[in-house]
C-alpha cells in the first residue's frame, strides 16, 4: 500500500495499524513528495509499485481555507486529480478520503451517498471538487466520506478540549451541530478491510463513494461531555461545560448543522461496520493517558 500523506491523523493511524497487522505500507508526504508535481508522484508510484494507493493528504484548516482558497483547492482538488490521473495510468485502485462538509446540513436524517451535495464553505467546496475529479478521471476508486475525525496525535477536538479544560474553569461548547465523532484508528482499520476485499477481487460495481463514520451521533457539546467524563475518571482537571448555539460562536466558515452520515452502503458492500463513537473514544482516551 502506498499512502500519500504522512503526518495527518489518518496517515499516522494507517502507519500504526500496518505495523500491527504486518501490512507492507509506505507513507510519503512533504517535502519528499510534491503533490503538485506529476514527476514527483509518478516516481513514488513507480518506485513502490503498490497494489493500492490511499490518499490521506488534505488541507483541513476549515476556517483558514476561507482566506486561503487557492491553497485549499490546490491540495484538495488539484492533488487528487493528479493522483487519480497517475493511478489510472498505472491501473492502481485509489482510496480517497473526503468529508461530511460536502453537505449543507439542512437534512434531518442521515445523509446517503447519493444525496445532493451543497458545501457551505471553501473547505467543503474544495473537497467536493476533489471527489468530482477522482470520479471523472479514474473508474477504480473508493471515495470515503468521514466526519469529526480525532486521534491520539495531531490537532483535533479531543486534544483541544483537554488542553482548554486544563486551562479554564468554564468551557462554552456548541450544542446545535450534530455529527458522528470518528476515530482515525477505526478509519484505518476499515481502509485495510476494504483493501483486502479489493485484493480478493470485487466486482467493478463495488467502486464508488461510501460513508464511513463511527456509529451513533451527538453534538460538539455531547462530544465534549463524554471527553470530560473520561478525563474526570482519569483524575484530570475538568471545567464546567456550558451548551451554546452556533450563533454565539461565530467562525469564518459556516458548518453544517446536521452532518450525520448513513453507513448502510459500506456495511452492505464491504461488511464494514464501525463501533459506537463512545466506545472508540474510550479506547483513544486510554491511548492518550498511557502516553502521559
Amino acid at each position: 500500500i502506498a499512502v500519500v500523506g504522512r503526518t495527518g491523523q489518518v496517515a499516522q493511524a494507517l502507519i500504526r495499524a500496518a505495523g500491527a497487522r504486518g501490512i507492507d505500507l509506505t507513507a510519503r508526504g512533504r517535502p519528499e513528495l510534491d503533490l503538485s508535481n506529476v514527476d514527483s508522484v509518478g516516481r513514488y508510484l513507480h518506485e513502490i509499485k503498490p497494489n493500492v494507493v490511499v490518499n490521506a493528504a488534505a488541507y483541513t484548516a476549515v476556517d483558514k481555507a476561507e482566506s486561503e482558497p487557492d491553497q485549499a483547492f490546490r491540495a484538495n482538488a488539484g492533488a487528487p486529480a493528479l493522483l487519480a490521473t497517475l493511478c489510472d495510468h498505472f491501473q492502481i485502485p485509489l482510496v480517497h478520503l473526503s468529508t461530511d462538509y460536502v453537505f449543507d446540513g439542512t437534512k434531518r436524517t442521515p445523509y446517503r451517498e447519493d444525496d445532493k451535495i451543497a458545501p457551505l464553505g471553501t473547505y467543503g467546496a474544495s473537497k467536493a471538487a476533489g471527489e468530482a475529479a477522482v470520479r471523472s478521471i479514474h473508474p477504480s476508486h473508493i471515495i470515503l466520506r468521514t466526519a469529526w475525525v480525532y486521534a491520539p496525535d495531531g490537532a483535533n477536538f479531543l486534544k483541544t478540549m483537554l488542553r482548554l479544560g486544563a486551562e479554564r474553569e468554564i468551557l462554552r461548547v456548541v450544542d446545535d451541530q450534530r455529527g458522528s465523532p470518528t476515530s482515525a484508528d477505526d478509519i484505518a482499520g476499515a481502509v485495510f478491510d476494504i483493501v483486502r476485499r479489493l485484493a480478493e477481487g470485487v466486482p467493478g460495481t463495488a467502486f464508488g463513494t461510501y460513508h464511513l463514520t463511527n456509529a451513533g451521533e451527538t453534538t460538539w457539546y455531547g462530544f465534549a461531555s463524554e471527553i470530560f467524563r473520561h478525563a474526570a475518571a482519569a483524575g484530570l482537571k475538568t471545567p464546567r461545560l456550558e451548551a451554546i448555539p452556533t450563533s454565539e460562536y461565530p467562525t469564518p466558515a459556516r458548518r453544517p448543522q446536521y452532518s450525520v452520515l448513513d453507513n448502510a452502503k459500506i456495511e452492505r458492500v464491504f461488511s464494514v461496520r464501525l463501533p459506537p463513537w463512545q466506545q472508540s473514544l474510550a479506547h483513544c482516551f486510554k491511548q492518550l493517558v498511557s502516553r502521559g
